[in-house]
């Protein structure tokens, strides 16, 4: 009995001591830390599904705005149930046959078997990796494709830029360009989310007449009487390693060991 009612009185006793007591105070600490982090755990637990569903609200906008059809007030949802969602083969350009609710292309890319390690050659937007699958949407009408949504990523200053670029029916002409994911330094390099500077890539075109992929930022600003300014984008001023950066990426991602093959594919179909 005694020992019991010493064990039952050992947090009153440490309590009771002063303040200033070192007993007390590292007590009062532990608990305090061990209180916190079960509050921590906890939260991150309830708050999880809430952070997913608001992450693919948020890309569901992202691609939304890049293909133009973002406007205040409008159901996000509603819009987006115009694409149909597609995972392609990045290496044939083949649509492949997979539950495109369960792919995740982000996780994909780190994993060894579900992608491909990068040479230094290839690796032109310093990625390292890539999956061999891509998850990509296609705005309809009907039979017919209007615009089609690609996503992107590559290395920019500070960090891995992650964002989406369209095409018009053409598979050819851009329709705009959005990065949703970045750290690059506000108002130099994170002058991609300038709506100003978006606007450039739109009606750009990627490849040239012979299907060879040209589109890329130059150093300074585009001189629309030179031939090919088509295939040009402006600089952002004072982010030159940024500029390069998005430079590089949309080029990987344009060329043969991106979405090359299924641009190439899609053109020859529609006879473009």
């Amino acid at each position: 009995m005694a020992d019991n009612t010493k064990k039952k009185s050992f947090i009153g006793n440490i309590l009771a001591l002063p303040n200033d007591n070192p007993k007390k105070t590292i007590f009062v600490a532990a608990l305090l830390c061990l209180v916190c982090s079960v509050l921590v755990s906890t939260s991150a637990v309830i708050l999880k599904p809430l952070q997913q569903v608001n992450k693919a609200y948020d890309i569901k906008k992202n691609i939304l705005a890049v293909t133009g059809l973002l406007t205040e007030g409008a159901d996000v949802d509603q819009l987006f149930s115009q694409f149909e969602t597609k995972v392609v083969n990045l290496a044939t350009g083949e649509y492949a046959d997979i539950d495109v609710a369960s792919y995740n292309q982000r996780k994909a890319s780190s994993d060894p078997v579900q992608s491909v390690e990068l040479s230094a050659e290839q690796d032109i937007a310093s990625i390292g990796s890539r999956a061999k699958l891509a998850t990509i949407y296609v705005l309809k009408d009907g039979d017919t494709v209007k615009q089609v949504v690609l996503p992107v990523h590559g290395y920019g200053l500070w960090s891995t830029l992650y964002g989406f670029i369209s095409f018009d029916a053409d598979f050819n002409t851009i329709g705009g360009l959005q990065f949703y994911e970045h750290a690059e330094t506000p108002g130099l390099g994170g002058e991609v989310d300038n709506p100003k500077w978006r606007k450039q890539w739109q009606g750009k075109k990627a490849f040239n007449e012979q299907g060879e992929r040209k589109i890329e930022v130059i150093r300074g600003f585009v001189d629309y009487k030179v031939a090919g300014a088509e295939h040009k984008i402006d600089g952002l001023s004072g982010a030159t390693l940024t500029s390069v950066g998005v430079s590089n990426l949309v080029k990987y991602w344009l060329g043969d060991h991106g979405f090359g093959p299924y641009l190439k594919k899609m053109r020859a179909e529609m006879g473009k």
